[in-house]
């Protein structure tokens, strides 16, 4: 069971929503607008919520941002806009899955618990090198999965939980090229999905870790078979 907002304007979709949803055992709360919706995560805490795009208020967007201004809470949109640019933009904006209208009830739930598959697993195992504490380290990157901290060199990173979760997957198998049908899979509990999700995340966690694909130190990409994640050389970054 899992403790839910839904933040759906349309009386009509949102009462077909709670119905389902508590059906399936869940604890639904539901809201018109975006303020509400900030308002409840505030003062709530919440397993997941359901954020429409359309709301009378705010734009979804924007209110998505501002959730993701005060928790971490994992988000799933629901968006009439089939579009692949508003889709990337949403997930730069801390979106961790998005359905796009009409979607089915069975549909919902499935995203849903593969979110919350990934927010409750916590730490991800692998052979990756780990200190007594569960550490991970990778050259002058330090991965802590329990306490989901991440630094470089010294200096931590801000990373959204996306990108922490793709981190510490590739830093348990450091030097291990990992096929995108297995990030898929373990990291966002899909079986199926579209690589520019993947590629999108890396290019995002690159720019954190001060690299670029064209010049990677610690993320490398090999065309058609996966990705890995190693130690720069000794003496330098180098190309890669």
């Amino acid at each position: 069971m899992a403790s839910v907002l839904v933040v759906e304007d349309d009386q009509f979709v949102r009462s077909a929503l709670i119905r389902h949803l508590t059906e399936a055992a869940h604890a639904v709360r539901s809201v018109g607008t975006a303020l509400e919706a900030l308002r409840e995560v505030a003062q709530v805490g919440f397993d997941v919520v359901v954020l429409d795009l359309g709301l009378p208020d705010l734009d979804g967007a924007e209110a998505l941002k501002m959730l993701r201004g005060i928790t971490d809470v994992p988000v799933i949109i629901a968006t009439a806009r089939d579009d692949e640019a508003e889709i990337v933009r949403l997930l730069h904006a801390g979106a961790d899955d998005y359905l796009v209208k009409p979607f089915s009830v069975a549909h919902l739930s499935a995203r849903m618990a593969a979110v919350l598959r990934r927010t409750r697993a916590g730490e991800f195992g692998g052979s990756g090198e780990h200190a007594g504490d569960g550490v991970l380290r990778v050259g002058g990157l330090v991965v802590d999965p329990l306490r989901r901290m991440a630094q470089l060199d010294g200096a931590v990173l801000a990373l959204t939980r996306r990108e922490f979760d793709l981190l510490a997957f590739l830093a348990g198998r450091p030097g291990v090229v990992v096929p995108r049908k297995e990030l898929l899979a373990e990291v966002w509990q899909q079986s199926y999905g579209d690589d520019q999700t993947i590629d999108v995340h890396l290019s995002w966690l690159r720019r954190k870790l001060g690299e670029t694909a064209a010049r990677p130190r610690y993320l490398h990409t090999l065309r058609g078979v996966g990705v890995k994640l190693e130690p720069p050389p000794q003496g330098g970054d180098g190309p890669g």
